[in-house]
């Protein structure tokens, strides 16, 4: 059915024009990922990439910009680290929750604005920070202040331009900008992955391989499952007389995604343990020796591998209800609900409803919250099962979780636009 509506949507003309701009930004995009930034050597990194479990998510995020230090060597993560950092500070500052919830379009176009000003100096300092670890783990020469200044703004230029595409995609094309953007880096990624696969094979250890794709198969299967599960509160309308005419006495239901928070609590817990191996590599090239020594304390720690899938996997637990308790406010659908004569049967409207919509969305978060979780650390256990390192970004839950929800949205997309041309022509 969806291949169906992709084939029709090619052929109106409107349509595939959209797509086709889609596809030339895409182009594009993986035009820059594969122009590095002045006087930049890249053939140290791809050992280091290799090693880290961290910096190959965050590689696998950037498409394979950030092993080659290109001009979009930091992807997007700057802008979406921005949108959270705004999004966690409504809980702080009630006039930015009442422009980010309650001052419609405007506001929201205003809240938008806010990140995208405040992505400019996160990427300067992100890659101030990148490029001042490379120099001190000794995977670049050491660049001189000038160079390192036009190192620093080509790389920030180079986001804000890909922030730009993403918007781009989002008014002119069909789908969201910015997620169909990490889509396209993490699918290009693909031949390179096959390629290392067939090269490392080994007869040897086939069983090792035959349980790594059923591992693929049962993940890819999860990945959907969750992504689609939705957990449906009843919802009933009252009848009201307007005129002559009687509206209401039907009833629908209320999707609560088991998922709602999506790939953000990775990304931000990506952000949290990515930090303290930052902090600890600058540390170990202090003169001071105590310093020194506890920085180099501080980096081995985080590349344990126990002591990071651990960290990782709470991190990103806690960070799913933290960021579905900023996105969702149960007190606002119950208030909505109330205003158009909607409610749950056997509860009353009110605080009543806004209490077991809390109840209700909790219970369902932990299974979601546990899924996500496991999905983090999941491309480790593989690893460490199989002992294929190979191909194992490949299918990260991490990875799949965004191909297949970037996938289903653009369909649903495509669709709704087929339907409305139909109602348009009826």
């Amino acid at each position: 059915m969806e291949i169906k509506n992709l084939l029709q949507a090619i052929k109106v003309k409107d349509l595939r024009e959209k797509i086709l701009f889609v596809l030339g930004v895409f182009v594009i995009f993986r035009l820059m990922a594969n122009i590095p930034i002045p006087g930049i050597e890249t053939e140290k990194l791809r050992a280091f990439f290799q090693q880290s479990q961290i910096f190959g998510l965050l590689n696998l995020f950037t498409g394979g910009a950030l092993s080659r230090l290109s001009i979009v060597m930091l992807g997007l993560g700057p802008y979406i680290t921005s949108v959270i950092i705004l999004q966690l500070l409504t809980m702080i500052f009630p006039s930015l929750e009442e422009l980010y919830k309650e001052s419609g379009e405007q506001g929201r176009a205003k809240f938008n604005q806010y990140g995208r000003i405040l992505t400019v100096p996160l990427a300067a300092l992100q890659s101030f920070g990148m490029l001042t670890l490379f120099q001190r783990q000794g995977l670049i020469s050491h660049l001189n202040f000038p160079l390192l200044l036009s190192s620093i703004l080509t790389v920030t230029a180079g986001t804000i331009f890909l922030m730009w595409l993403g918007e781009l995609i989002s008014e002119k094309g069909i789908g969201n900008g910015i997620s169909l953007l990490i889509f396209a880096g993490i699918v290009a990624r693909f031949p390179i992955n096959i390629r290392e696969m067939i090269l490392t094979f080994e007869t040897t250890r086939f069983f090792s391989y035959l349980l790594f794709f059923i591992s693929s198969l049962v993940i890819i299967t999860g990945v959907v499952f969750i992504t689609e599960a939705r957990r449906n509160i009843p919802i009933s309308y009252t009848k009201r007389v307007r005129g002559m005419r009687l509206y209401g006495g039907f009833s629908t239901y209320l999707p609560l995604a088991i998922n709602p928070a999506g790939v953000i609590p990775i990304i931000f817990a990506l952000s949290i343990m990515l930090f303290p191996g930052m902090v600890g590599n600058f540390l170990s090239g202090v003169g001071n020796e105590t310093i020194a020594n506890l920085g180099k304390s501080l980096s081995t720690l985080f590349q344990n591998p126990y002591v990071y899938g651990i960290l990782y996997f709470i991190l990103v637990f806690l960070f799913t209800y933290f960021y579905t308790a900023v996105t969702f406010d149960p007190k606002a659908i119950s208030e909505n609900l109330q205003r158009i004569g909607g409610f749950i049967p056997g509860i009353r409207p009110g605080r009543e409803t806004a209490k077991f919509l809390h109840y209700i969305l909790y219970r369902v978060l932990f299974v979601g919250a546990i899924f996500l979780g496991l999905i983090a650390v999941l491309p480790s256990l593989i690893q460490g099962v199989t002992g294929i390192r190979a191909f194992t970004f490949l299918i990260g839950g991490t990875s799949i979780l965004i191909i297949v929800s970037v996938i289903l949205e653009t369909l649903r997309q495509i669709k709704s636009q087929l339907q409305m041309r139909e109602y348009e022509t009826f």
